[in-house]
């Protein structure tokens, strides 16, 4: 298996900070997560937002 950061061959067992090689390795994939430099694609679904919302009151009791 190799490092997700460094591409360095990395042993499974004994090995507490895997998938990493060390613990340099894992602190730069957090910070990499941390300055948002990896996304997670996700999809929206229009049903989700179509769905209808009753009316709403704000802070004077008045309705919409």
């Amino acid at each position: 298996m190799q490092c997700p950061i460094c591409k360095q061959t990395v042993s499974w067992e004994g090995n507490p900070s895997r998938p990493f090689c060390s613990e340099r390795c894992k602190l730069i994939d957090l910070d990499n997560w941390l300055e948002e430099r990896y996304r997670v694609l996700a999809t929206i679904d229009v049903a989700d937002e179509s769905t209808e919302q009753g009316p709403t009151t704000d802070t004077k009791g008045e309705r919409d």
